[in-house]
């Protein structure tokens, strides 16, 4: 019995998910989601040319690669957003103490 490359690869694909105790991060995310249509779109190709297991390893490995820096790239931009998404807390927090130190300050310059 013969494997064909893709479902060796999507089988530890499954494994490697299933394993993970912790929820997958971006970049690994795009390194799966990268290397399943590289292997597809590179078994397809590999097909149209006599050699679909060559195809699929070749499209996984780059699928790879590529879906790995897409994710990193992502995963770069999530955090620059959740820095600037608690600046803007902060900021909002500090906005809302001093204007409520203006009122006290308007109310106590009324009383004398």
């Amino acid at each position: 019995m013969k494997i064909s490359p893709v479902v060796l690869t999507l089988a530890l694909i499954v494994f490697g998910i299933v394993g993970c105790s912790e929820p997958l991060t971006t970049r690994e995310t795009g390194a799966i989601v990268g290397t399943v249509g590289g292997a597809a779109v590179g078994g397809a190709v590999g097909a149209a040319v006599g050699h679909p297991a060559a195809g699929a390893a070749i499209g996984g490995a780059a699928g790879l690669g590529a879906g790995a820096l897409i994710g990193d790239r992502i995963q770069a931009l999530e955090k620059q957003q959740t820095s600037l998404d608690q600046q803007i807390k902060q900021n909002e927090l500090e906005l809302q103490r001093q204007r409520q130190e203006l009122e006290e300050l308007k109310k106590a310059s009324k009383e004398r």
